[in-house]
């Protein structure tokens, strides 16, 4: 078991993970934006007061947020008691087709979905892909593979609805599902076969001594190969396997939101920091690793449908498009309101979901006791 790392290097590491990740971001918004005629006031990092920037040839104060013209604040919400000159409606992101804004937003979380594509597929070019083959290896006595009678050799091909083409692929979708009731199909010399089965659970602890509550099906898998991928097959590959862990992210929201998972388990900006540390302290393969993670992380969570973030946005636009006219102001002033006070929750929800995985509250309950 490693050593939590010092609090300082966690801030650091956490810094340098969330940082280019906010950078790219806002590059995203920013370039489109610069595509389609907008003028930006300034494009910086964070929302608190300017520590460092400069200004382009085009009159942008860089330094990430991205405020173009005629934004109220950096959540691009219209500004409108702003009387917009004439001659700058031309470049003002509010004054441009809906489906033009609609791009623009997003960019934002593409751009972090291509960070992600771009790490992995440069590791795929360099090291060749992790792959064992979702052929089972050996069955645990007793296990819920052996209820189900799956032997060596069986191929399997899909659990609870979703296919799996390598043992990573059962891993992830088999550990979401701890007591869960699915179905398992698998192919054994040439014949289908379909089963129902009910999950096996445990609570398994990893190299810092966290807990998380995983699934089980006992089986094991082959040896892990690096597989080589051709030149013309790296990006589709990284493209794919990003695209299975964007799946998984939804995959595990949706168990929460219906209630099959713990809220426990929703982290927040503490649990990130404290992840990143530790990551960073395995060596630089590891953390940049996890900066994919945290990119396919950050652009998912901005294209939900939640006023203030880049999915409500698309929403209003979208909406727009149908109605032929814009979403009312004080629509769009309660419906901000409202994403800010759900945000401010969430984050401190999450926060005391973070303190308690620290154990603090338990260190508490025993000083009062």
């Amino acid at each position: 078991m490693f050593d939590q790392p010092p609090l300082w290097f966690i801030l650091i590491a956490f810094l340098l993970a969330i940082g280019p990740l906010v950078f790219f971001h806002e590059l995203g918004h920013y370039w489109v934006a610069r595509w389609f005629g907008v003028g930006a006031e300034q494009f910086s990092i964070g929302f608190g007061r300017e520590i460092a920037g400069w200004t382009d040839k085009r009159g942008t104060r860089l330094g990430g947020y991205v405020r173009f013209i005629g934004d109220m604040n950096p959540a691009s919400q219209p500004d409108a008691t702003a009387e917009i000159p004439p001659e700058l409606r031309a470049i003002s992101f509010h004054h441009k087709p809906w489906w033009q804004r609609f791009f623009i937003v997003l960019a934002g979380p593409v751009a972090n979905f291509l960070l992600a594509i771009a790490i992995f597929a440069v590791f795929f070019a360099a090291f060749g892909m992790p792959r064992t083959p979702a052929l089972v290896g050996q069955v645990q006595p007793g296990s819920v593979a052996a209820s189900i009678n799956l032997q060596p050799g069986d191929r399997i091909e899909s659990i609870a609805g979703q296919e799996v083409e390598s043992f990573e692929d059962m891993r992830r979708v088999v550990s979401l599902r701890p007591g869960e009731h699915v179905t398992i199909a698998f192919d054994r010399i040439g014949q289908r076969h379909e089963v129902e089965a009910r999950l096996g659970e445990q609570e398994v602890t990893d190299e810092f001594g966290q807990k998380f509550r995983v699934g089980l099906l006992g089986v094991l898998g082959g040896e892990r190969v690096l597989e080589e991928v051709p030149v013309l097959r790296i990006i589709p590959e990284a493209t794919g396997y990003t695209f299975a862990l964007t799946r998984s992210m939804v995959d595990g929201l949706v168990q929460i939101v219906t209630g099959r998972r713990s809220t426990k388990d929703l982290g927040g900006p503490l649990k990130m920091a404290q992840i990143a540390g530790q990551q960073a302290s395995l060596g630089a393969f590891a953390f940049i690793q996890l900066i994919a993670l945290f990119s396919i992380n950050l652009g998912f969570i901005n294209l939900l449908p939640v006023p203030m973030l880049d999915g409500g946005h698309l929403v209003f636009y979208v909406a727009e498009g149908i109605r032929r006219r814009p979403v009312s102001e004080r629509a769009q002033d309660w419906a901000f309101r409202g994403g800010l006070a759900l945000l401010l929750a969430l984050l401190l929800f999450t926060t005391v979901n973070d303190l308690a995985s620290f154990g603090l509250f338990e260190r508490l309950g025993r000083l009062i006791g």
